[in-house]
């Protein structure tokens, strides 16, 4: 069976993303990633994040892929060690001197080659094996066709993993300047600020100081933005194709995206192995969380005036608590998140049997036994009225009306 990899920002969606039935995730230290402002581990947390998935029986992969500079070197040995000593699965690298470093330093580390490093043919993939990758993350530029050429060259006991779902980047598989150039953050060293999502005017040449707004609809157009990449009505191609891990982007978003996606991804990869028919109902459940309009990229060929996107992100369910406890005399223990009230319609994101179902507020009560109408505070404890069989981990969520609607 294929692998489910997610995005882990921090502990929190890391155990969200293992609950809804993901078999590995891949995250952050304080340095050395791309992804410099999601939280990431420190050395205490990466080793309870190691425990926690190895006791699980599930993976635990580390980024350490920035495009490095020589001060990034700094540390960087004694980082691979640590790595090494605390039992991490992999790490992913896309520099050829920090994957020079592993084999030096922590030569028991397996090998994850990033996308960032661009393979985009079999001749690149398989001088990254030559140099001891146990896996290649294909650049996300490639075709189906183009894929299955590199699975069928390199060796069998090489993984091919890819993109599936989140965010795609306008720049070659993620090399990117603009953040540098505008903000000084470099984008390739962990610190973009998606200055491509920023909204834009343009100046024609003979017309100095003129600067127009480039529109499309009320929302406004983002010329360097990107749709967001949503495989799941195609699990079987892929899955034909030769890829085995099956990655999910997103270690800036939120727990609820990723439950949200993890079990969609979960339920469709499942459905596929047991013999049935794709259920449109988990694409519907991708429009419950945040995202910008949906592409499958380049996996059936360039569409590139598709692949641009012209709209802000858009959802149809936000996140309302987070279930505590079993239900127990007709009500669960819930920590709130959004504000709801007493008379209102949730519906339940959950692993288990009671995925996607609703039923409405009837009574809620604060710690101390009092009656709630409004849950109006943010992470207060409630217990709450109903009859479904909700169990820890589970998530509330509820319909926006009239705001946000998709396109």
């Amino acid at each position: 069976m294929v692998e489910l990899l997610a995005p882990a920002g921090n502990m929190e969606k890391l155990k969200v993303a293992f609950a809804y039935g993901a078999d590995a995730c891949y995250l952050a230290g304080k340095k050395f990633g791309l992804r410099a402002f999601s939280g990431n581990f420190d050395e205490n947390e990466l080793k309870e994040a190691v425990k926690y998935a190895h006791d699980l029986g599930k993976k635990i992969y580390i980024t350490v892929n920035i495009v490095a500079h020589n001060e990034d070197f700094v540390g960087l040995d004694e980082y691979l060690v640590f790595l090494q000593d605390i039992g991490v699965d992999a790490v992913i690298v896309s520099d050829i001197g920090i994957i020079r470093l592993v084999k030096k330093v922590a030569p028991k580390l397996e090998l994850h080659v990033s996308t960032q490093a661009n393979i985009t043919n079999k001749y690149t993939a398989q001088t990254f094996v030559d140099m001891g990758a146990k896996r290649l993350i294909l650049a996300r530029e490639l075709s189906l066709k183009e894929i299955k050429e590199i699975r069928d060259y390199v060796p069998k006991d090489v993984d091919i993993e890819t993109f599936v779902h989140g965010a795609m980047c306008i720049s070659y598989s993620g090399r990117c300047l603009l953040s540098n150039y505008l903000n000084g953050r470099d984008s390739n060293r962990g610190a973009c600020v998606q200055a491509c999502r920023f909204e834009y005017s343009i100046c024609e040449k003979t017309r100095k100081g003129e600067y127009y707004d480039i529109q499309e609809d009320d929302r406004g157009t983002y010329i360097l933005n990107s749709k967001d990449m949503c495989l799941i009505e195609h699990i079987g191609e892929l899955i034909d194709t030769g890829i085995f891990s099956f990655k999910i982007e997103g270690r800036m978003k939120s727990p609820y995206y990723v439950a949200t996606v993890v079990n969609a991804y979960r339920r469709a990869i499942d459905d596929y192995y047991a013999g049935k028919k794709f259920n449109p109902e988990l694409l519907e459940e991708l429009e419950k969380t945040s995202h910008r309009r949906y592409s499958t990229g380049f996996y059936f060929g360039s569409k590139d005036k598709e692949y641009r996107e012209s709209s802000m992100p858009v959802q149809s369910y936000e996140f309302m608590a987070m279930v505590r406890s079993e239900n127990v005399d007709g009500y669960v223990e819930i920590e709130q998140r959004n504000r709801f009230k007493v008379g209102e319609t949730l519906n339940v994101l959950s692993p288990g049997d009671e995925f996607n179902k609703d039923f409405v507020v009837k009574e809620m009560l604060d710690i101390d036994g009092n009656v709630v109408d409004d849950a109006s505070r943010v992470q207060q404890i409630l217990r709450i009225k109903t009859q479904l069989k909700l169990k820890p981990g589970d998530i509330l969520r509820k319909r926006i009306e009239d705001k946000n609607e998709l396109l």
